[in-house]
């Protein structure tokens, strides 16, 4: 999912996602999924709330912990591109259209949240992607994958 922080004004607070888009370029249907931006697995919504998850007072893990919980901006809005399908996974194809989709659409912050992908950077396509932002001025973050640290 690629999400980003656009430049608008004068929209209130509680509007967050200003957009959202699909990319299944490869046509065929996924049984476990929906063939829109809606999230099935939970992850986009996840990371969505991490970046501009709105200030939630008193919050607490079971009366543990209690404070202020928000996202990294809660004044964002996101533009939402759904790449990632329950049983395809990440084609690379979708993930470069969400790219260029969120380029086309002017948004200020590009966040991936997929691990993996290829260690030569003119074949990773999130390189790729990230490059063709960097380009137009647009940031991109990634994350590094779930795998943890091994040993070397």
């Amino acid at each position: 999912m690629l999400i980003s922080q656009a430049a608008i004004s004068n929209i209130p607070i509680l509007i967050k996602i200003i957009g959202a888009k699909y990319f299944k370029l490869d046509g065929r249907s996924d049984p476990s999924d929906i063939l829109s931006p809606i999230d099935v697995e939970g992850h986009g919504t996840h990371t969505a709330s991490t970046a501009a998850g709105n200030i939630v007072p008193n919050a607490s893990l079971f009366g543990l912990a209690n404070g202020t919980a928000r996202g990294a901006v809660p004044s964002a809005r996101l533009a939402i591109y759904k790449v990632c399908w329950t049983e395809d996974g990440c084609a690379d194809m979708d993930i470069l259209a969400g790219f260029e989709a969120a380029i086309h659409d002017g948004v200020d912050v590009i966040s991936v949240s997929l691990g993996g992908g290829n260690a030569n950077y003119a074949q990773d396509c999130i390189a790729i992607g990230a490059f063709h932002a960097m380009r137009k001025g647009i940031i991109t973050v990634a994350s590094a994958g779930n795998g943890g640290p091994t040993m070397a």
